[in-house]
């Protein structure tokens, strides 16, 4: 087990991170997630060793001061995986247990069943300048996971992949991680990839831990109206307008409702009735923006799209909305 007691990293007397507490068990995913400047990339550095940090950091209950990086069986991959361009994917990945004298048999053996754990079988002696991104991503992580480090760190793994193949990828990691049992954590500023990926998220804002618990915790309960909105929800209503919309939906009136882009389905014989703004096809469905008396505009979906200034009936689908824990400054809620 990781965790992190209090953990503070400062540079010339400016807080980077500040107190931050985590735990994190053995064989799970988690996602240090945030905006930039969160202080997420520079807690990794600190538990890889490489910058000084007060506070404790501790594996197994074991302190990790004063143990340098290559001491602590800790594993890093980068965003552009690093490979090394002359040499074969077999060697890429068989590089660390060269250095630590596995035999020739025991490197071949393990190199096979690792590109055949990230769907590259058949690989070995491709160079790496033949391969696409998302395969080289994949190669950097067999390497990364060829000398069976007790904690994998991962930073931005797949922030270099346009969209779609970051999307493909992020499931395909969660996977893999799982199947080799590997303890992992990771740093994205990107929600979905969060949600892709982890077991359980530690949310970051200006080196300050806000949020930590599992996917299902995180999203359903955020723990204010900034963390909401980072974490994808469309809008948050305060006061008045959270409150009319919660006695729509038929949930228990709070002082602020997150609202999720699908919150709000048009129905005719819905409770509330706005007018249309605007609206617009996806290639998954139509979505409209209403303005409701006394709450303002809403996002909407819909199966058949109204004109601007048509009159529309709305419903509320009680799972798409979250009460936030706490209340932020106004400033925070429309950013």
């Amino acid at each position: 087990m990781l965790s992190l007691r209090e953990v503070s990293v400062a540079y010339d007397g400016k807080p980077a991170i500040e107190d931050v507490s985590l735990e994190l068990a053995d064989g799970q995913v988690l996602a240090l997630l945030g905006p930039s400047g969160s202080g997420k990339s520079t807690l990794l550095r600190a538990v890889a060793g490489l910058e000084a940090a007060d506070g404790g950091i501790e594996w197994d209950g074991r302190s990790l001061r004063g143990v340098p990086t290559h001491k602590r069986g800790f594993a890093l991959m980068f965003q552009d995986g690093q490979l090394f361009a002359h040499l074969t994917v077999a060697n890429n990945v068989a590089y660390a247990m060269r250095l630590r004298r596995v035999s020739s048999v025991d490197r071949t053996k393990r190199v096979a069943d690792l590109l055949d754990l990230v769907g590259l079988g058949g690989y070995q002696d491709r160079l790496p300048g033949t391969l696409s991104g998302g395969e080289r991503q994949r190669v950097a992580l067999a390497r990364s996971l060829a000398v069976e480090p007790r904690l994998l760190l991962l930073d931005e793994p797949l922030s270099a992949l346009d969209a779609g193949l970051r999307e493909r990828l992020a499931g395909d990691l969660r996977r893999i991680l799982h199947e080799a049992g590997t303890t992992a954590l990771m740093v994205t500023h990107d929600q979905e990839e969060a949600f892709a990926v982890s077991d359980r998220i530690a949310l970051l804002r200006e080196g300050r831990l806000v949020q930590e618990g599992t996917l299902q915790d995180v999203w359903a309960r955020p723990t204010d109206a900034w963390a909401a909105l980072f974490l994808g929800y469309a809008r948050v209503l305060e006061g008045a307008a959270a409150r009319t919309v919660l006695n729509a939906a038929g949930m228990t009136p709070a002082e602020e409702v997150a609202l999720r882009w699908s919150a709000f389905v048009a129905d005719p014989s819905g409770p509330l009735t706005g007018t249309v703004v605007s609206a617009r096809a996806t290639p998954e469905q139509l979505r409209l923006v209403v303005r409701l008396p006394g709450v303002g505009e809403v996002d909407a979906v819909a199966d058949e799209a109204p004109a601007p200034g048509d009159s529309v009936g709305l419903r509320v689908e009680p799972n798409r909305l979250a009460i936030p824990k706490s209340t932020v400054p106004e400033s925070a809620v429309h950013p």
